[in-house]
């Protein structure tokens, strides 16, 4: 416990001082790949991320990449997500993490599906009658190990590509993460602390044949192609505190509670709490639900002035969970999660977890 408290009393100035000098919100919108901001998966977005202290698998990678560490052999999820209902956005999510020696390697992909947008040009505003599709992808790359018991740690490495027909946008990016958990002699995993950096990486630039235009040679007689300077953008960095406290109720219920804050460095900042409820049926717990609230300043406001997010805060849950066998230890799950806005009908994701 004296460890806990002496590595959480580190963390949490060391969070202060960064939240000081890096968020701002009156920096928000200059940043780019706003995606790496949304949560794709299923489980751990029914209580809105907040859970980065105790999120374990495949979905870490998304939060805080030390929770891939806890995967004993193969894992693979796959996750489907409707974005802002009525505002034709969708998001696939896939992973794969396979145990490697101490520690385990994870891959996972995600594509945004915007639509189809109109083209439109200055001499047709109303449109030619054609369109065209954004296309918006990252690719990561992690490894997470364990460097002890209680503590655990590793890193993502993610491409991002963001394209039209004829332009195109590319960058790297690094999260890295802890976990620190300790607990009493009955339950050695009660109590949970995490900490993510995520989101630092190379500013991103759009290039192609959509920023240049045929112009004349200065003091000659033909034209050429002449390319705009386009401007670079940031990414959306971000650091992420989370703890997590289980409470038991005999042997088969569970409630855990979870904090978090999170410090934008082109956003407000954020902090929100969740819960959890776990079910033991048969010595294996076979049903969760969760549900969470995240709040940001003016996020209950209807001044579109000082609200400034399509999301109401709100996220719930619910994960179904069996093995495949009696014998062995793969295990299927299967997640839903709904987090309502204002406009738009809301966010809703499903997602499968296969445990090898």
């Amino acid at each position: 416990m004296r460890r806990f408290l002496k590595i959480t009393g580190v963390v949490v100035a060391g969070a202060l001082s960064v939240s000081t000098f890096a968020g701002n919100p009156d920096r928000a919108g200059e940043a780019g790949a706003s995606e790496l901001l949304i949560n794709p998966w299923a489980q751990s977005s029914g209580w809105y991320g907040l859970n980065i202290a105790s999120v374990q698998g495949v979905e870490a990678m998304n939060l805080n990449v030390a929770g891939l560490s806890f995967i004993n052999n193969t894992e693979i999820a796959f996750s489907r997500t409707d974005y802002l209902v009525g505002s034709d956005i969708s998001i696939n999510t896939f992973g794969l993490a396979q145990r490697v020696g101490e520690g385990v390697l994870g891959l996972s992909l995600s594509t945004f599906s915007l639509g189809e947008v109109p083209v439109t040009t200055t001499q047709l505003p109303e449109g030619t009658g054609a369109v065209y599709t954004p296309r918006l992808s990252n690719f990561a790359v992690a490894y997470s190990r364990k460097f002890a018991d209680y503590l655990s740690g590793g890193f993502t490495i993610r491409g991002i590509s963001e394209s039209i027909a004829d332009a195109r946008a590319f960058g790297v990016s690094m999260d890295v993460g802890i976990q620190y958990i300790t607990g009493s002699a009955e339950h050695p995993e009660q109590i949970k602390m995490g900490v993510a950096l995520r989101n630092i990486g190379s500013p991103m630039r759009f290039q192609g044949d959509g920023v240049t235009f045929s112009g004349q040679v200065p003091e000659g007689t033909y034209s050429t192609t002449i390319a705009f300077r386009t401007e670079n953008f940031e990414l959306p960095s971000l650091l992420t505190i989370g703890l997590s406290y289980d409470f038991y109720f005999g042997s088969k219920h569970r409630l855990t509670a979870v904090g978090n804050f999170v410090s934008n460095s082109f956003y407000k900042d954020q902090f929100g709490g969740g819960v959890e409820y776990g079910l033991k049926v048969k010595g294996e717990e076979m049903f969760q639900i969760r549900a969470g609230y995240r709040y940001e300043n003016g996020i209950a406001s209807s001044d579109p002035d000082l609200r400034s997010t399509v999301n109401t805060g709100v996220a719930a849950g619910v994960t179904f969970q069996t093995r495949l066998n009696n014998t062995g230890n793969s295990k299927v799950a299967i997640s839903y999660s709904y987090r309502p806005s204002d406009p738009f009908d809301g966010t809703h994701s499903l997602g499968v977890r296969l445990g090898l």
